[in-house]
Formats: structure tokens, C-alpha cells, sequence
């Protein structure tokens, strides 16, 4: 299926590697040409050059804080005119909720929903004018089913959450969509290093924590980053123009819910 996106422009958020990585790969692959964001600048470039040769498109790399009001400013200057977005950030420290005070909400909070808020505060109004646009926003199956120990990604996510509800609603008119896709657990640095913080709790070597939680979801592994990148590629696709405002679990069934 042709996804009719070749030739659009995408910006990427922490695209070095991971779930932003899959994504990149996979609209490259639909010749979108991209602008990818992420702090670190040596695996950023190294992600730029290896796509960009792969996929004959136009790369951009921007290391920069997207969390940040600076960051932001650097990334959407570099980007230009946009016709897809794609938002993701790095979740915030695990824990109990007994551990967190009111920096640690706000951190969480300006991290996880206000910098994509702000992103799509800037770059949705010229889709709109354009009369075209696609914006994904990788949250996570915890705004489905929240993870005790993750209490400030839930609330945070969730926050985002409520404001895409209404905002999609009202931009979709104008031929611009805005939607949620939720990812379970993939093959991450992030889910790595919650692995490494749950074995050592319960005195367990990482390969049986690993082996543990697997055994959880219906299909008894982890996901795959390209594969998730396909899922969010088809969400920025042409064919996608009459899905608004909806959460899109890409988790192997780990959430247990009819609907």
C-alpha cells in the first residue's frame, strides 16, 4: 500500500534510537524527507547519515532539548514547514508515590505533555492553514491501564491525553489529524533499564526478570521498534484522514480490556 506521504515533511522527536528511531525508518521508507530530534548529537548524526543513505531523503539532525522552551525554538527553527509531527520524550524516573514532591509532577508534567502541547501549539496552526497534517503522539499503555510505578508518566501522559480528546476535534476540519498511539513494552534502553532496576529489587538475575515479564503479554515478547514505526507511519498515511483523537495500543494484548 502506498501511504501517499512521499515528499511530505516530518519532524521526529528522540529519534536517535528506539521507538523514535523505528518511526523515522519507516516514514523514510515512505519517502517522507525528515528532521530528526534528539539530545545526544554523535547517535543523532549517526542515526541521520545511516537513514538517509538507505532511504534517499533529505535527513536534518538537531541535538536539542525538546523538553525545553530553547530546545524547541532550535528544533521547529531548523525544521520549517511541517506536514507530520511525531512527539516523544524520554519517560520520567520510576517509583513510589510516596517518593515524588511538586518538582518532580511539574518536571514530569513539562516533559511529557506540556513540550508536546507546545509543539503542536506551533506547528498545527500552518498544517491548518495548508489544509493538510498528521500529528502522533507516542505516549504509552499506561494512559490505558497505569503502571504503579510509574506514577508520574501516568499522570503526565494522561494529561496529554485529555488535551488531545478536545484539541483533535476541533483542528480535524481543517484536514488536520491528531492521535495517540501507546506503545507496551518494546525492545528499549527504557524497558532494558526498568528490567535492570526490577531484578535487583527481587534479588533475581536480569534474563529472569526479562523472562518474567514477557510471560505477562499474550504473545510472550517484547515488540520490535520497525514494527511500531509502521503502526505510527500508517497513522500519518493518507489513508488515515478519518481517525481523530483516537489512543492506538501497539502492546501485544498486555492491556486486558474489551474496549
Amino acid at each position: 500500500m502506498d501511504f501517499g506521504i512521499r515528499g511530505k515533511r516530518a519532524l521526529i522527536c528522540a529519534a536517535s534510537k528506539g521507538l523514535g528511531r523505528g518511526v523515522a525508518e519507516a516514514l523514510a521508507g515512505e519517502g517522507v524527507d525528515l528532521v530528526l530530534n534528539a539530545r545526544g548529537t554523535e547517535a543523532l548524526e549517526a542515526t541521520a547519515a545511516a537513514i538517509g543513505a538507505a532511504h534517499a531523503v533529505e535527513v536534518t539532525a538537531v541535538a536539542a532539548d525538546i523538553t525545553t522552551e530553547d530546545g524547541r525554538a532550535r528544533v521547529l527553527d531548523a525544521a520549517g514547514p511541517l506536514d507530520i509531527l511525531v512527539t516523544n520524550a524520554g519517560g520520567p524516573p520510576p517509583g513510589v508515590w510516596t517518593d515524588w514532591n511538586r518538582d518532580d509532577f511539574i518536571a514530569a508534567i513539562d516533559a511529557n505533555m506540556l513540550s508536546a502541547v507546545a509543539l503542536m501549539q506551533a506547528v498545527v496552526p500552518g498544517m491548518m492553514d495548508r489544509g493538510w497534517g498528521r500529528v502522533v503522539n507516542i505516549t504509552s499503555r499506561s494512559v490505558k491501564a497505569p503502571i504503579p510505578a510509574l506514577g508520574l508518566s501516568n499522570s503526565a501522559r494522561a494529561g496529554l491525553t485529555g488535551f488531545v480528546a478536545g484539541m483533535s476535534r476541533q483542528v480535524a476540519g481543517a484536514g488536520v489529524t491528531v492521535n495517540n498511539v501507546l506503545p507496551g513494552s518494546h525492545d528499549t534502553d527504557r524497558v532494558r533499564g526498568m528490567d535492570r532496576r526490577n531484578a535487583e529489587a527481587k534479588g533475581i538475575s536480569l534474563a529472569e526478570q526479562a523472562a518474567s515479564r514477557r510471560a505477562g503479554n499474550p504473545t510472550g515478547r517484547d515488540g520490535d521498534a520497525t514494527d511500531f514505526g509502521a503502526v505510527v507511519a500508517f497513522v500519518c498515511s493518507a489513508q488515515a484522514g478519518f481517525m481523530v483523537g483516537q489512543n492506538i495500543l501497539v502492546d501485544g494484548g498486555h492491556v486486558n480490556a474489551t474496549i
